[in-house]
């Protein structure tokens, strides 16, 4: 054989080799680029964490190092950025304003933060709030419609003039050039549909819904109802527009005596500031007030003076013609026999107040429960009609309600 072929062959061969061990070892290393991209990757991001952790715990540091503020209360604003401050601990200081600070959000009785070395005004603090205040009831927008009130035509009429056109329409009082109504007060037996009133208008303009019961309003120590009632007319404010419905008005609101234990003088304080308030010395903004009280002949005669509660609505017992619309209305989506005639029941349910018939049809439904039936029948009403009735004939000593 030719030395010269068997070289050749040797050369391809070595050559070959080298290739293969060239491209495995570029293989080799393209995967531990890969490699060392990943880990670079995995120490950039710890390095930003250890950064971030940095930063917080220097914020820490610089927060830790720095004196605490002071709690205080603007009493008036004066010129050239300074305003005289009631600070937590007693005095009253004239203090400057740091630049920072919107001069939008300084005004009287705002919450601030004071330097404690030169008491400048720093931080604008948020109002501080009783946690009654906000365990209310509050609803957003109740559910209730006048669709679901009956038989209160007339009284719905003077509600919408007093309260919801206010809130909806407010240029027609402009144009006539009259105030609209502050307050609304609805007197009238327990159950024929006060809070259900109300409800409907907050539902109506759209308006937060907020109901006070006046005994809540009654506190232990002295001065803490009358901060609370400053406290709720703000809170309705920021809720702007709000209907604030002051139910058992009664409880705080009984005319004041000349003989009074330290008790009563608070009730009378807790009054005071009711008074205050609904007088307008607080701008309230949007704020509607409508109270309720079964019983308008112990009230105070400050209350019912025009400028505070400037209409008086009475809802009284329904009428033959009310009840019928007030069963239809809790009838409306129960399952009845096609031959009941509601007509007999609104007869037999003389002096029965709108809850006494919402109870009715309760108790007619769970008879038909009890029997296993999906639909209610006259034996149910009839037994529905003998339990409510009687209970209200017993506790009255007749066939209605009647209250002085």
């Amino acid at each position: 054989m030719n030395p010269e072929v068997e070289q050749g062959d040797d050369n391809k061969e070595i050559a070959e080799k080298d290739r293969s061990y060239l491209l495995s070892y570029t293989r080799h290393l393209e995967r531990k680029i890969r490699t060392l991209e990943t880990e670079k990757q995995l120490i950039d991001n710890e390095r930003m964490r250890m950064e971030r952790e940095i930063a917080s715990m220097r914020n820490d540091l610089e927060q830790m190092k720095r004196s605490p503020l002071i709690t205080g209360q603007i009493v008036d604003l004066l010129d050239n950025n300074r305003a005289v401050v009631r600070s937590s601990s007693g005095p009253s200081f004239v203090v400057n304003v740091i630049k920072s600070i919107d001069s939008n959000l300084l005004k009287p009785n705002a919450r601030v933060a004071l330097n404690q070395r030169n008491f400048a005004i720093v931080e604008i603090l948020p109002q501080q709030k009783d946690p009654m205040v906000s365990a209310m009831e509050v609803e957003e927008k109740p559910e209730i419609s006048y669709a679901d009130i009956g038989g209160l035509e007339e009284q719905i009429l003077e509600l919408r003039e007093t309260v919801e056109l206010p809130l909806t329409k407010p240029e027609l009082f402009e144009k006539v050039g009259i105030t609209p109504p502050k307050g609304v007060m609805l007197y009238g037996p327990p159950g024929t549909g006060k809070t259900l009133l109300a409800r409907a208008v907050a539902h109506e303009t759209n308006a937060t819904f907020i109901r006070v019961i006046g005994s809540e309003l009654v506190q232990k120590f002295i001065g803490e109802g009358a901060r609370l009632v400053r406290e709720i007319f703000e809170f309705a404010e920021e809720k702007s527009p709000t209907i604030l419905f002051i139910d058992e008005l009664d409880a705080i609101g009984s005319r004041r005596l000349d003989i009074a234990t330290s008790g009563d003088r608070e009730v009378q304080r807790t009054l005071m500031q009711l008074l205050s308030n609904l007088d307008g010395f607080d701008i309230r903004g949007d704020v509607r007030v409508i109270a309720a009280t079964n019983r308008p002949d112990i009230l105070d005669p400050a209350l019912l003076r025009p400028g505070r509660f400037d209409r008086v609505i009475e809802i009284g017992i329904p009428s033959s013609k009310s009840r019928e619309q007030i069963f239809k209305i809790h009838t409306r989506k129960m399952s009845l026999e096609t031959k009941i005639d509601l007509k007999i029941y609104v007869s037999l349910t003389e002096g029965a107040s709108g809850a006494d018939i919402k109870n009715i049809c309760m108790e007619a439904g769970m008879f038909a429960v009890r029997n296993e039936r999906d639909h209610i029948i006259n034996a149910d009403f009839k037994k529905a009609v003998s339990k409510v009735m009687g209970k209200i004939k017993s506790s009255t000593g007749n066939t209605g309600r009647f209250y002085v």
